[in-house]
């Protein structure tokens, strides 16, 4: 049996009793022990099993309710099966257009099998237009409990964790269950976790791998107190965020950039100063890549006033292809910057750090990168140049990684593809750095625009347009033109209120292109002025800068 497995079943024997998951908040909140979701899922998995799912096999699940989701996908793992929690359509997706892609995600991971919950149960229609096999969730709580479980190897899948690019060429990061509790284990001991005092509120979606891993498996399978609602609730009203971590005196959360910028300012204008208590908290983890500092900064500085510690940040750098984490910063440290020399960066590749007294700290000649810490147990990191070779300390390349909870490989719709070279090491594509073994991540390395022989970062020429008052905040890309050519070139694409009024658009671009040009020392070919909600994004909330580039070609020009 998979350690992963084996863990699930001792929670559920031992402490599943005393701790639970909390759902349904804000309106109908019920609250079920983790060995209530185990003996449901034991039932599940007796369907499921009955049904025909052979050891091995893959299954897609379809669900909004977290409620419905921890034990579906507990059972999955029970009958021996791997889960896929497919993205979800949204009110203004094209359902035929998701069916054909749901259809090529299916074919790419072998399944022949959804498990529908609500609110999408209502595409069962759609789905026996296309020929997709489904089971509705609800039905399969009647299964006979299953006494023994079906048995799986360390090296059998356990997720199939689809990618945030696009779904018409859909991949699937392979997760394998020895993966899984070697992830899972050395995040439970770098954060400290209190299994008996800890209690983590989330609203992250559980098709990413931040809401199914971190706020979703681990609880689940160690035995965590958890509130979880889904992204809907937290969309419609922000500080319900706040509103649960007060009520349920959490201790632990996470969230993207955008959401910690939006909680905060949401929070700065409650009169009330009596109105939450988060005195508790101890975690408010951040993965971006990178980590925005104003975002963090507005909601400490909105947290403050009750009772948040600032500490209480907790910087990390994850990715799918690592199961979730690669390290973290230390517990209770909070937001730790590494203030380095611009030209340095930009032209020789190297980290030179400024003295606290420098005055180019707070001008343009300065970067900042959030320290991420080190990597966790059983991960190793090293940073490399285009040929391979490893670099020093505080010298800028490609970040690579190797050990137990490093992917073996994807699975593409042209078939298997490896992750790893002959001795181990995953390429991530992110550009970095390290001081003293911590992790500090530049950007994407297919994202930096050369020019004139210079590095230029688009998270530094995002800063500079998000400072434009009339920019939203979090809400700008800088899209690479031309890359590869002898000289490269960008645009800016955004997203502000006065979208729409040609004489406001054109004086925000104005103002917009003179502050990039005085903060990088490059101007962009164009600024493009969107709509509020127009921008791509991940699952997760993170701008996609190749698909904006895509999508508004025709604005930005050539």
């Amino acid at each position: 049996m998979s350690r992963f497995v084996d863990t699930l079943l001792a929670t559920a024997a031992d402490r599943g009793n005393k701790t639970g998951i909390t759902t349904g908040e804000p309106n109908d909140p019920v609250r079920r022990t983790w060995t209530q979701v185990h003996e449901e899922a034991r039932r599940m998995a007796g369907s499921l099993i009955s049904d025909g799912l052979r050891p091995g096999r893959a299954v897609a699940v379809l669900a909004a309710d977290p409620a419905v989701i921890a034990p579906v996908v507990q059972a999955v793992w029970l009958a021996g099966g791997s889960v896929t929690m497919l993205h979800q359509p949204t009110p203004r997706t094209d359902l035929a257009e998701w069916a054909g892609d749901t259809v090529r995600v299916l074919r790419m991971i072998d399944s022949s099998l959804v498990l529908l919950g609500e609110p999408f149960d209502k595409l069962s229609g759609v789905l026996d237009e296309h020929g997709i096999g489904y089971s509705l969730i609800p039905e399969l709580a009647g299964g006979q409990r299953i006494e023994q479980v079906v048995e799986s190897g360390e090296g059998d899948n356990a997720l199939l964790q689809l990618t945030s690019g696009s779904t018409a060429e859909p991949k699937a990061v392979r997760i394998t269950h020895g993966n899984l509790i070697s992830n899972m284990t050395a995040m439970v001991d770098e954060s400290e976790l209190d299994l008996d005092d800890d209690l983590m509120v989330s609203w992250l979606p559980v098709f990413h791998d931040m809401g199914m891993v971190g706020f979703l498996t681990v609880p689940m399978t160690f035995g965590v107190e958890l509130v979880k609602i889904t992204p809907v609730e937290f969309l419609g009203g922000p500080l319900i965020w706040p509103e649960l971590l007060s009520r349920y005196r959490a201790t632990v959360t996470a969230a993207p950039n955008f959401a910690y910028a939006i909680a905060g300012r949401r929070m700065s204008k409650v009169e009330d100063d009596n109105a939450y208590d988060l005195s508790r908290m101890r975690i408010a983890l951040n993965g971006a890549e990178p980590i925005d500092e104003n975002a963090v900064r507005t909601f400490t500085e909105a947290g403050a006033r009750f009772g948040m510690p600032a500490e209480c940040v907790f910087p990390a750098y994850g990715m799918a292809e690592v199961t979730l984490a690669v390290s973290f910063a230390p517990v209770f440290t909070g937001l730790t910057t590494d203030v380095v020399a611009a030209d340095a960066l930009e032209n020789e590749n190297r980290a030179v750090p400024l003295p606290d007294d420098d005055p180019r700290r707070g001008t343009d000649a300065a970067r900042s990168f959030a320290v991420l810490g080190r990597p966790l147990a059983g991960i190793e990191a090293r940073i490399v140049d285009e040929q391979g070779n490893q670099l020093d300390e505080r010298e800028v390349g490609e970040i690579q990684l190797r050990g137990s909870s490093v992917t073996p490989g994807y699975l593409t719709v042209n078939g298997p593809v490896p992750t790893q070279d002959a001795d181990g090491w995953l390429a991530t594509g992110d550009l970095g750095y390290l001081i003293d073994g911590r992790i500090v991540i530049c950007g994407r390395r297919k994202d930096v625009i050369i020019m004139g022989g210079r590095n230029i970062y688009p998270t530094d020429i995002e800063r500079a347009a998000c400072s434009v008052r009339g920019v939203r905040a979090g809400n700008a890309v800088a899209v690479r033109i031309d890359p590869g050519a002898r000289r490269e070139r960008f645009a800016i694409v955004l997203e502000s209120a006065v979208a729409g009024d040609e004489d406001a658009e054109r004086a925000l671009a104005k103002e917009v292109t003179a502050r990039v040009v005085d903060a990088v020392d490059a101007r962009p070919m164009s600024v493009v002025v969107l709509g509020p909600g127009t921008l791509p994004k991940t699952p997760s909330g993170k701008l996609r800068r190749a698909a904006a580039g895509d999508e508004f070609a025709n604005r930005i020009g050539s």
